[in-house]
This record gives structure tokens, C-alpha cells and sequence, in this order.
């Protein structure tokens, strides 16, 4: 009985901290998630509320703070916080309560992971940011499920098709195989990166050519994911998860795609990209298989250390570089400049460049976090199938 008051007092708080939140129209509010929470202000600002009356401490981790954000009780049981001066992005956020991290339950937009949840919501930019949904015409997200042979599992991956695409026309079109980061699944790309929308509308605008963009699951070696951070740190198990899933991707992901899609069979027409595992991904396959990927396009990639360079990428050196980089149409390298993978990154893009490459080089301020990986597909898919 004293758990089910705790819960009704609980959840008597919570609606009653909606109820304050007020006129959206009369506070200039923006309706920016699917709920009514966070409330996001016209000058950027945004409140946040959590109705936690028996809490000792609450905290708010927002996606780009290393530490939460303290938050403040009131009498009423609610605890609160705003923050100030966000940039116009999509963002993260859960709850750390008694050090515990729940999910906002006045948001139903979510951003799963095999390791941790969070709530979702946009700071809306005047004008419109490129991932900001807008009035064009929209593309499709497909969501396919297969068994995986090579990694044991029932696998899966998500196939974004053009406005416009007709699957009977008879026209073949270009490819973007884009991956998803460590403990991210396959939605990774579509429900945060929003990557169908900065398509649509950078298609919409004649700033990019209509595509198929392929996101699988990009895991090779599930035991990477299977005890949390720690396998990841085990450069053998990091290798062969690397190596395991460039199986995947030739053995099961694209012999379907191929059938199921009219993709062009040009190289010129095949690009791939990724972010954090899977520039490490993009790096391995694209620099090893330029008979497939004429466009390469890493974001914030992954170690890959000094000692493995000559292994992992044979054909670059002093003589095979040059050869290689005839074959690219381009080779992109992009990292956020407080990123810890951007000193590696460095020294990688030196490496590249003493054997006879020419990669660009893009550096931009941010850490390790989604704000710089939608900027990076903005700038990367125009460029491609020039």
C-alpha cells in the first residue's frame, strides 16, 4: 500500500508539473518533442521538469556535457532546470536520480542503444537546420529483418529511398552504405542521426543527387557489445568485429539489397560512410576495396592505431598509395576538434598523406556526439556522385 501512494503521489506530481509548464503560445514556447517536455523557448533556452519528491538528487545529462547539469527541488516535489543558449540540433537526454538514469515519462521520443537509452528533442534554428523536417517531398524508410550466418543472430538494417523512386522505372541509382557507431543499433542513423531527412531535404534543394542510402546493423562480433564498454577496449575482439562485419556487409547485406533495389553496378556509383566503429568500418572496407567504393567518407572513426596501419590497409604504401588514391573519387575524413579520437585521427590522415594520399581533412568544433555526425552527412552527401 505505501509503494502504491508513493507511485500515485509520484505521478500526481508529474501532472501537475505539466499543468505549470503553461501556454506554449503565451511563453513562446516550441512544441519540439513528442510530449510536453523539455519546453523549449524562441531564445533557445530550454526547461526541464521531473517530479521525483523522495529523490536526494537529480541530475540532467544532456547530450555534449560531460557532467549532468544539476537540478533544483522545489516544495512541490519537482525538480527543475533550464539551460541556456543551445545551438539549433536535435539532442540527447535522460536523468541521473539517486545515480540512476531514467527516461523523461512526459517524452515518448527516444533514442534506444544496446547500452543505454534517452529521450530526444530539437532546438528548431530560424532558418531551418538541414535535419530539421520540412515541407518537401519526403523519401521512404524500408526496415528489413534477415538471419546473419556469420554473426548468429537475426539481423537487420534500414534502406532510405528518394522521393520520387519508382522500383519499376527501370533507373539504376547510386548507393551510400552508411554505419552506425559503437553500442548504437541500426535505427542509429534514422531516429537520431535523421539522416532520411537531411536527404529529403537536401535533395529538395538540388544540393544533392537522389539516392539509396543501406544502414545495417554493424556488428561483426557481438561479444564487442555483449559486456559493455570493456570489449571494446580489446583491440583483438575490436579487430575482428571490424573484420567480421566487412563479411557481412559483401556476403549478406549487399547480395540482398542488390535484389531488392535497382542500385547501379558503376563503382562510381557506390559510396560508403560511417561514424566512431563505423568510420572504422567505412576506413577498412572502403580502402581495401576500391574495385567497390569510389567514395569514402569517415566521421569521428574509431582507433585505429599506428601499429595496425601497414596490416589493416596492405595496398597503402609509398608507391601503392598514389594508385589507390587514382581509383577515389573522394576520401573524407571529418572529426570534432575536442573529440579524443581526433588526435588519432590526425595521425592517420599523416599517414595517409606520407604514403601518397590525399584525403580531406575536415575538422569541427564538438566532441564525440550526433551534433557534429548530422553536420558531417550534410556537408559529405552533396559532394557525392558528382
Amino acid at each position: 500500500m505505501l509503494v502504491v501512494c508513493t507511485l500515485a503521489a509520484a505521478w500526481s506530481a508529474s501532472v501537475a508539473a505539466v499543468a505549470q509548464l503553461g501556454n506554449p503560445a503565451a511563453d513562446k514556447t516550441v512544441q519540439t518533442s513528442n510530449g510536453p517536455q523539455p519546453v523549449v523557448h524562441a531564445d533557445g533556452s530550454v526547461a526541464f521538469r521531473l517530479a521525483m519528491p523522495n529523490a536526494q538528487s537529480v541530475g540532467l545529462r544532456l547530450e555534449g556535457y560531460k557532467e549532468p547539469i544539476p537540478m533544483t527541488k522545489g516544495s512541490d516535489g519537482v525538480w527543475t532546470t533550464t539551460v541556456n543558449g543551445l545551438a539549433p540540433e536535435y539532442y540527447s537526454y535522460s536523468y541521473a536520480v539517486d545515480g540512476t538514469n531514467i527516461l523523461d515519462p512526459f517524452n515518448t521520443s527516444v533514442k534506444t542503444s544496446y547500452f543505454t537509452n534517452s529521450n530526444v528533442f530539437l532546438v528548431p534554428g530560424h532558418p531551418a537546420m538541414p535535419w530539421e523536417p520540412a515541407d518537401v517531398p519526403h523519401g521512404v524508410v524500408h526496415h528489413h529483418f534477415y538471419e546473419s550466418q556469420i554473426v548468429g543472430i537475426h539481423s537487420e538494417y534500414y534502406v532510405y529511398t528518394p522521393p520520387g523512386f519508382d522500383p519499376h522505372s527501370g533507373k539504376k541509382y547510386p548507393v551510400l552504405y552508411l554505419l552506425h557507431g559503437f553500442s548504437d543499433d541500426a535505427s542509429a542513423w534514422t531516429e537520431m542521426g535523421k539522416a532520411n531527412v537531411i536527404l529529403d531535404n537536401l535533395i529538395a534543394a538540388g544540393k544533392a543527387k537522389p539516392m539509396i542510402v543501406v544502414m545495417p546493423l554493424g556488428y561483426g562480433d557481438m561479444r564487442v557489445i555483449a559486456d559493455g564498454w570493456s570489449p571494446h577496449r580489446d583491440p583483438a575482439i575490436s579487430l575482428n568485429n571490424v573484420q567480421e562485419f566487412v563479411k557481412v556487409l559483401y556476403g549478406e547485406v549487399m547480395p540482398r539489397v542488390k535484389e531488392e533495389y535497382p542500385i547501379s553496378d558503376k563503382r562510381e556509383d557506390h559510396a560508403i560512410a560511417g561514424l566512431s566503429m563505423g568510420g572504422a568500418e567505412t576506413l577498412t572496407t572502403g580502402l581495401n576495396h576500391p574495385e567497390d567504393f569510389a567514395w569514402i567518407g569517415a566521421f569521428s572513426a574509431g582507433r585505429i592505431t599506428e601499429d595496425q596501419y601497414a596490416t589493416r590497409f596492405p595496398g597503402i604504401t609509398p608507391t601503392g598509395g598514389p594508385e589507390l588514391q587514382k581509383k577515389l573519387k573522394l576520401l573524407w575524413i571529418a572529426c570534432g576538434t575536442e573529440d579524443a579520437l581526433y588526435e588519432p585521427n590526425q595521425k592517420f590522415i599523416a599517414w595517409l598523406k606520407s604514403n601518397g594520399m590525399q584525403p580531406v581533412a575536415i575538422a569541427t568544433p564538438g566532441m564525440h556526439q550526433w551534433t557534429v555526425w548530422r553536420d558531417d552527412l550534410s556537408q559529405f552527401a552533396p559532394l557525392l556522385f558528382r
